[in-house]
């Protein structure tokens, strides 16, 4: 997505270019400062817009969205700004004070890094008025339809195809393709709205996201573009899936690597894609929610859904701006969110199937055995498995993970495998005594022996 970054007070040109030029990722059509109404603004544009300078000009807003409902916004208030951010957290948006009390944000981290020594995170569902964040928007567990399946899958189908048509634009699209339900889904939605459909690919030889993604290619006759992925490439990219993630969390690294890799390809062949993000969380696609009571369930989603903003993500704008493509996220669009949690939990996991309604909406659209494939996270999808974990494994030793797992700001590193992340990560950003805007997949308990990571999707 774009590139925003601003600083309190006029003249803060140098400053403002040095946070954009952090950013030049984002906004390879170009980029624009402003001085206006006491503040400077700094926008990138990820895509050529004729007019998007002009309106900058008469706005004098800086915005950053993936649509009108994913989206973060600045403009200048009283020598402060007002900042808002959409309700799920889609589009990130930073800001701290400088030493000298000027009040900067951006779109990542390490445009704020060497100005502002504490960073804050802007809650989704808020908006900041100049001196305190205001919430408007919570997430809450909606009154369930009383409608029968047939009817509520008809009316989610209907749903996904209207989200999938407003993002389609004039130029090419395409779909980061694991062969999973959730992008599969996205692709089935869009093809008969388009000439043509790109649909992109990554994995280790004979993964099963590349043999998935290729059934669902043929059977939806797309231009399906894929690459093999080699344990030494997983290594090599790790060093760039780290500066542009902003996090050293491991399981958000696994997939990330995967993710970088695939939207690299995707940014050769077009300037944005459809990604199945928030699908496993609106719809119970996670193992360990079948061992939940169903009145549990709800409010288990709910909790997945405030979880993604900086996790799951995080993942998918860093990967997709880091070569300058915008990933449109349409399982949360506004109108999907509010009709997913009124749809009854014994519909979302029935008979033992995670995501049933969801399944049973796209009947008939996909073949069978991308209809039943169960829930594979993108790591595991594309064969990366265990692989980085276990070259951590023989590269640190015993005592070196235990001299350093404790970080200076009271967290402990998890594993040998988030030790190396974590050092890569001081590598770019040095160590930071805050981490507060760092955000960590949450671990759910199952049983007193088994966990489950969360937040990550298959797509």
């Amino acid at each position: 997505m774009a590139a925003i970054v601003g600083a309190a007070g006029r003249g803060k040109q140098s400053m403002v270019y040095s946070m954009l030029q952090k950013l030049a990722h984002r906004s390879p059509a170009g980029q624009l400062i402003l001085d206006v109404h006491d503040v400077t603004l700094g926008v990138g544009w990820p895509v050529e817009q004729s007019d998007a300078s002009e309106q900058l000009r008469k706005a004098s807003v800086a915005l950053d969205s993936a649509g009108e409902s994913h989206f973060a916004l600045a403009y200048g208030v009283k020598d402060s700004f007002f900042f808002k951010r959409d309700p799920i957290g889609v589009a990130p948006l930073y800001y701290g004070y400088s030493e000298h009390g000027i009040l900067c944000f951006a779109s990542e981290v390490k445009a704020l890094l060497g100005f502002v020594p504490r960073i804050s995170e802007m809650p989704p569902g808020s908006y900041f008025n100049g001196s305190k964040v205001v919430p408007y928007y919570s997430l809450s567990v909606q009154p369930s339809v009383n409608d029968p399946p047939n009817q509520i899958a008809a009316e989610l189908y209907s749903r996904l195809k209207s989200s999938v048509e407003r993002c389609l634009g004039n130029t090419d699209m395409g779909v980061w393709l694991s062969g999973g339900l959730d992008s599969s889904t996205l692709a089935s939605l869009a093809r008969p709205l388009v000439s043509k459909l790109h649909t992109f690919t990554v994995g280790l030889p004979g993964s099963p996201d590349l043999v998935a993604a290729s059934l669902v290619s043929r059977h939806l006759n797309t231009l399906h573009h894929e690459r093999i992925v080699w344990p030494a490439d997983l290594l090599a990219v790790l060093p760039q899936t780290i500066y542009h993630l902003e996090s050293f969390d491991c399981l958000l690294v696994r997939s990330a690597v995967m993710n970088l890799l695939v939207s690299k390809l995707a940014s050769d062949y077009v300037p944005s894609v459809l990604s199945g993000e928030g699908s496993d969380e609106l719809f119970a696609g996670y193992t360990y929610l079948k061992n939940l009571d169903l009145f549990q369930l709800d409010d288990e989603i709910i909790a997945l859904l405030g979880a993604l903003h900086n996790t799951a993500l995080q993942r998918v704008d860093r990967c997709a701006s880091a070569h300058g493509t915008i990933a449109h996220v349409r399982f949360l669009d506004p109108d999907i969110v509010e009709y997913a949690l009124q749809i009854p939990a014994e519909y979302k996991i029935y008979r033992g199937v995670n995501k049933w309604i969801l399944r049973k909406a796209m009947e008939g659209t996909l073949p069978k055995a991308i209809l039943s494939r169960p829930k594979s996270k993108f790591w595991e999808g594309s064969g990366v498995g265990n692989l980085l974990a276990n070259y951590a494994e023989a590269t640190i030793s015993d005592l070196e993970f235990q001299e350093e797992r404790n970080l200076i700001n009271g967290w402990q590193i998890a594993s040998k495998e988030e030790l190396m992340y974590y050092r890569i990560f001081c590598q770019h950003f040095g160590v930071q005594e805050d981490l507060s805007w760092m955000g960590r997949i949450p671990i759910r308990s199952i049983s007193r022996t088994k966990v489950e990571p969360t937040g990550e999707s298959d797509d």
